[in-house]
């Protein structure tokens, strides 16, 4: 089967999400993280508008001012500008820095968290020029290329016909002093900005949910990918029957050997047979501890008359326990009573064997609820029970 761009057209499986995660692939906005940087300057700026304002000016009258000495010495201007520059670095970089930070913070509330070694790795496959030359012409790659062209033209557009509105502005800032100028300036440059502002936050609202789209589509998978999927996650139907079928023989040989510790067996006496073992003074209620049916059903009979332990045919009572016990597990309560007469039976003829009192009579009628005998259930069910034993 073809697993072409074109077969594939289910959606990806969550674990071929979790996958692409694992290798670093995650829907990204870039458009929000720009949106998100900017959006962070401009609070800086607006919060502190008065104070930045007032460092501009100072920083403006200092490097206009001369004394004689920098006059005589032009070599202390190099001086100067480096003492300026440092200033200058103190408050850009720490807005770098909040930018970069509120950026990596809308990335990763895009995306959600997601750290792999796998994206950092080399690939000496993404060295070939031909294989990269091909990736440019993808249709994602055009559509991202496109739309970046796209922001850049439409806040080419918006700066500069924001400009050409207020060159009057900016050019009546240069006749009035210093501190009114920078006042000016700023309040036209914060204008300009959340022009901006609202032009990329725009693309940001359309682009966050555009990636996920994008990313979600590029992860779709063909009906062939999700059968094989199906089969490492589930396995192999053949070999998981033999699994199976080796689990199955191998409690049936516990069983088994667990049967000459028996007390009694009990039987239907054709499809089903429970062994039960209960020991006075250390057991609270007897236990099953092997059951099975048809074949079954006559090794555990053999065995426990291979072991001497004592087999009765009590088809009802044998019925309810194949049905509603559990080997390893107490009897269900409600077959107390009839247990009971029968270990009661049992521990008679075991004496009587003995030479310790008289040989029993003949097994007394078993009262098992009706409810728990399979054999008056519809026959639906008890097919649909037979079925999941």
């Amino acid at each position: 089967m073809s697993d072409s761009s074109q077969d594939r057209t289910l959606p990806a499986s969550p674990r071929k999400i979790s996958k692409a995660r694992e290798e670093g692939q995650v829907a990204r906005s870039r458009d929000l993280g720009h949106f998100a940087a900017l959006f962070a300057a401009c609070l800086v700026l607006v919060s502190m508008a008065s104070t930045l304002t007032g460092w501009l000016q100072r920083l403006l009258a200092k490097g206009l001012s001369f004394d004689a000495q920098t006059v005589a010495e032009p070599l202390r201007m190099t001086d100067r500008l480096s003492q300026f520059g440092a200033e200058m670095l103190l408050v850009v970089v720490p807005m770098g820095l909040l930018m970069m930070a509120v950026g990596v913070v809308a990335s990763v509330a895009c995306g959600g968290w997601n750290f792999s070694w796998k994206a950092v790795q080399p690939k000496f496959s993404k060295l070939n020029p031909i294989s990269g030359v091909a990736n440019l012409f993808k249709a994602s790659q055009i559509g991202m290329t496109l739309k970046a062209c796209l922001l850049a033209l439409v806040l080419g557009i918006i700066g500069a016909l924001f400009l050409q509105a207020n060159v009057g502005r900016f050019m009546h800032s240069t006749g009035v002093p210093l501190p009114a100028a920078l006042n000016h300036a700023a309040g036209t440059v914060w204008a300009g900005l959340l022009l901006l502002l609202l032009a990329v936050g725009a693309f940001a609202l359309v682009d966050v949910p555009l990636q996920k789209f994008v990313w979600l589509r590029g992860l779709r998978m063909s009906h062939e990918e999700v059968k094989k999927e199906y089969k490492e996650v589930e396995g192999n139907a053949e070999v998981k029957g033999k699994q199976k079928a080796r689990m199955r023989e191998a409690a049936n040989r516990r069983m088994l050997a667990a049967v000459p510790g028996a007390s009694v067996v009990v039987m239907n006496p054709t499809h089903f047979a429970v062994a039960l073992l209960y020991e006075d003074g250390r057991m609270a209620a007897p236990k099953v501890v092997a059951k099975g049916a048809d074949l079954m059903a006559f090794r555990i009979r053999d065995a426990a008359r291979g072991a001497q332990v004592p087999v009765l045919e009590a088809p009802a009572l044998a019925r309810a326990l194949y049905a509603h016990a559990e080997v390893d597990r107490e009897i269900p309560a409600a077959l107390f009573s009839a247990v009971a007469q029968v270990l009661a039976w049992v521990f008679q003829l075991r004496n009587a064997m003995s030479g310790k009192g008289r040989a029993p009579g003949d097994l007394p009628e078993l009262h098992v609820p009706p409810e728990l005998d399979p054999k008056n259930r519809p026959a639906h069910e008890r097919a649909g029970a037979e079925d999941d034993q």
